[in-house]
């Protein structure tokens, strides 16, 4: 064997003791949640939640950057953990759980956080009543409901649009109420929503008897309950995809949970990632009757999420590797939304663990600009986009044409034309690219699935300034940089001259390095050493 040949062998030897060495980390990490986790499911409740028929529910992915939901009462107020959800520590048992499993009856229980001031709750055996909740139907084809009205879309509940059953509890007579307006001002705060949907379908909710409670349809495994407000919107859906899978986390759910959208907004192109997520997708209009769920999830408006509160709060966190934060825990850093970007890929199909080593082949670069372009989004919607960037073409065009010219490395400049690409082609292609580039608009949500290396650049009109996208690559740990423009036209030579100095320092960065490495056998064990530094066992010999 050759030296080029040996030093092959003993890189290819190398990564296969660090992936070894990963995926013992992250089973060592899920045996870890799944023992702490709150006891909301089967195991926990073998009366109320049983599980029956055949398994629907996807599993959980394997993702490098999850960390343990730890759910316990010492995450700090304020650190990044408490932002990004692992900070729901006061519960209050309205129906408690150990009562409902002795008797068959309900359970309900709410989660608070007090960093972002909103509830996550639940419960099991819990009645929905269709009938009582005004609304449109939703689901509808986008052509077949032009000029619907957004009040038409929005839920109104009735008293008793949801209900749970108590032990002891005679007929219907006189209706109660599950909670009352102290306990709604304590867990679901209307704080700074115009209308706080979950705390109406909350305050909906009735207490009624075994022989008042009836249902057409049984759903069986656990299921989030989910309202959107500017569901056509990417960045304001993220914030929902975000809430539904932080509430599936710390509700400890065993798999992929299912969902009920209580709204009736009409079918988008969005609704791909939704059901690529998770495991089902209905909307609430859509049951013929009474339906009751043995497992329930009211997942929090996406308007309660540090990546919307991050708008209007000095959310102080940097964004850091799972593996550096599982030896290191730091209140002032996340790993969450490099966590919950791996779960779209994969929800996708894309593989998780791929780093821009895999994308950066004999220097060859994507360069991905994420382009604004009219587009047809919700019934009340006129086809045009706001333009921020007013000669948007003409800046593309100077980049093919530089790209074209490019003697140094061979760039591919990629034309994301995201309003008329399927999602998971927009989530390709943002996994593809080492810079992505482009206008302040929604679009650029998606750098919550970008790679860990890619690089920001965003371009920003003086009337857009805000800093949505600059927090989520702080968040993710990503390099930003920002072109503010006075008022909203772009002069390309300046364009070109930031992204060449981004072009050069990403050549600087990727340059191959080996850091020297050495097996050692000890008692017929091989051991590992990458720069001195012990990683992990090979094997016996």
């Amino acid at each position: 064997m050759n030296k080029k040949h040996a030093t092959l062998f003993k890189t290819l030897l190398a990564l296969f003791a660090l992936n070894s060495i990963t995926l013992y980390l992250y089973f060592s990490s899920s045996h870890h949640h799944h023992d702490n986790r709150r006891d909301t499911t089967a195991e926990g409740f073998p009366a109320i939640i049983p599980h029956r028929g055949p398994h629907l529910s996807k599993p959980w992915p394997i993702i490098p950057s999850y960390l343990p939901w730890s759910l316990t009462s010492n995450v700090p107020s304020k650190s990044c953990e408490a932002y990004f959800g692992n900070g729901f520590t006061k519960s209050a048992d309205v129906l408690p759980a150990k009562a409902a499993v002795r008797s068959g009856s309900s359970w309900f229980r709410c989660h608070y956080s007090w960093t972002l001031r909103s509830s996550i709750c639940e419960g099991g055996k819990i009645r929905m009543d269709p009938g009582k909740i005004k609304m449109s139907r939703g689901g509808e084809k986008l052509e077949d409901v032009i000029g619907r009205t957004e009040d038409e879309e929005m839920p109104e509940f009735e008293d008793g649009a949801f209900e749970v059953e108590a032990e002891g509890r005679g007929s219907r007579s006189k209706i109660k109420k599950l909670v009352g307006e102290e306990f709604l001002n304590e867990f679901l705060p209307v704080g700074n929503v115009m209308k706080h949907t979950i705390r109406e379908l909350v305050r909906s909710i009735v207490v009624v008897g075994e022989t008042d409670f009836t249902c057409q349809e049984w759903v069986e495994e656990p299921t989030l309950l989910i309202t959107r407000f500017e569901y056509a919107n990417l960045f304001h859906t993220v914030t929902d995809w975000y809430s539904a899978y932080v509430s599936s986390r710390v509700t400890g759910l065993p798999n992929r949970p299912h969902l009920v959208f209580v709204d009736g907004h009409c079918e988008t192109q969005i609704e791909e990632t939704w059901k690529a997520l998770f495991s089902s997708l209905r909307y609430a209009k859509n049951f013929s009757g009474p339906v009751c769920f043995r497992h329930a999830v009211l997942s929090p408006l996406g308007y309660e999420t540090a990546l919307f509160k991050g708008l209007s709060e000095d959310i102080d966190c940097q964004g850091a590797s799972a593996h550096d934060l599982w030896q290191s825990p730091d209140d002032k850093k996340t790993a969450r939304l490099s966590e919950f970007g791996e779960m779209i890929r994969d929800a996708f199909g894309f593989p998780v663990n791929r780093h821009h080593s895999d994308k950066t082949v004999s220097g060859h670069y994507n360069i991905l600009f994420v382009r604004r372009e009219d587009y047809l989004a919700h019934p009340r919607h006129r086809g045009k986009v706001e333009s921020r960037l007013s000669n948007e073409q003409e800046v593309f065009d100077s980049l093919q044409k530089w790209a074209s010219d490019h003697q140094e490395c061979k760039v591919n400049l990629v034309n994301g034309l995201f309003a008329h690409m399927s999602m998971k082609e927009q989530v390709r292609a943002i996994q593809d690219a080492s810079v992505i580039i482009g206008a302040h608009g929604a679009g650029l949500t998606h750098i919550v699935s970008a790679t860990p290396n890619t690089v920001i650049l965003e371009i920003i009109s003086s009337f857009f300034r805000r800093p949505h996208f600059q927090l989520i690559a702080q968040w993710k740990g990503l390099e930003y940089h920002a072109i503010n423009l006075d008022g909203s036209y772009a002069n390309p030579g300046v364009v070109i001259d930031r992204f060449n100095k981004i072009m050069r320092s990403l050549r600087n960065s990727r340059k191959e390095t080996v850091k020297p490495f050495r097996l050692v056998i000890d008692f017929g064990i091989v051991h590992l050493l990458v720069d001195g530094k012990f990683l992990g066992l090979i094997g016996h010999l």
